[in-house]
């Protein structure tokens, strides 16, 4: 079945779980889509991931849209949200909407992701009214990491963890159709999911939210440059690829690759009029 905005949303109205997963490339958002995942995240994570730069501020939207389109070729069911990067929607509503525009346009994503509260809920509504989902993200955004002076858990405070309700409840005023919860106490993100009707996406939030998303990367081991401690390996693939890579650089060296099967054939005829 085709995941949409309002399938999320009767989904969250029977309890049932939303699984989302990052995906950044055609081959990977297909196994993804044929293993049933609700929703692929095209996130702006794909520039330490894919890309190797240190954090996600250097991403720019013809990286989002570049990568954006390829996970959607490969996505038949799943909802495809790409994540808007970097100074594409703080700078003005009107920049959001052209950007969000363009990411949709090109893309032909099912939705955008945007990170703050209420300081863009302008932005987030201005994108809605131009008919584009905005799915919101809320606690540790990574953008704002030179501000908030590192990864830290957000919200552990009074203070902070009203904000994060209030922000949390701005959004989904503004029209958002889901909001992501990342690195929030467990107790905390349960009472956000409780206080709003829309959707809910933990990464290291605990198991209250109405969904979950991680870095495909680090669920299968491939990134080992930093793991968080919300992450859960479901499969080492890292090491797998490693030991084939090692394999395969010594089939070719000792020469026992390319064996016979894996070669073409001529008729010897041809060959001996060559000479």
């Amino acid at each position: 079945m085709k995941n949409t905005v309002t399938t999320f949303q009767q989904m969250k109205e029977k309890g049932e779980k939303i699984s989302m997963l990052t995906a950044y490339d055609y081959s990977t958002a297909k196994l993804v889509d044929e293993a049933g995942v609700n929703s692929i995240l095209v996130g702006d994570s794909l520039g330490n991931v894919m890309l190797g730069y240190e954090d996600t501020i250097a991403v720019t939207v013809d990286d989002m849209i570049h990568h954006g389109r390829a996970v959607a070729k490969g996505a038949k069911n799943a909802l495809v949200v790409v994540d808007m990067p970097f100074m594409s929607y703080q700078t003005s509503v009107y920049d959001a909407v052209v950007n969000a525009g363009r990411i949709m346009k090109e893309t032909h994503c099912g939705a955008v992701k945007l990170e703050g509260g209420a300081v863009v809920c302008p932005q987030i509504k201005a994108i809605v009214d131009a008919s584009i989902p905005v799915c919101a993200h809320l606690g540790l955004t990574p953008q704002s990491i030179n501000a908030f002076g590192g990864f830290k858990v957000q919200g552990k405070t009074v203070e902070a963890a009203q904000k994060l309700i209030d922000d949390a409840k701005a959004v989904e005023e503004a029209g958002a159709f889901a909001v992501v919860l990342e690195c929030v106490p467990a107790k905390l993100a349960k009472l956000v999911s409780e206080a709003v009707s829309i959707p809910t996406i933990g990464i290291g939030a605990g198991n209250g939210c109405d969904g979950q998303v991680l870095v495909y990367a680090d669920m299968l081991a491939l990134f080992s440059d930093f793991c968080p401690k919300f992450v859960r390996k479901f499969a080492n693939v890292g090491e797998m690829m490693s030991q084939a890579f090692r394999e395969y650089d010594a089939a070719v060296k000792d020469g026992s690759f390319p064996a016979e099967e894996h070669t073409y054939k001529i008729d010897d005829e041809v060959i001996e009029k060559l000479y």
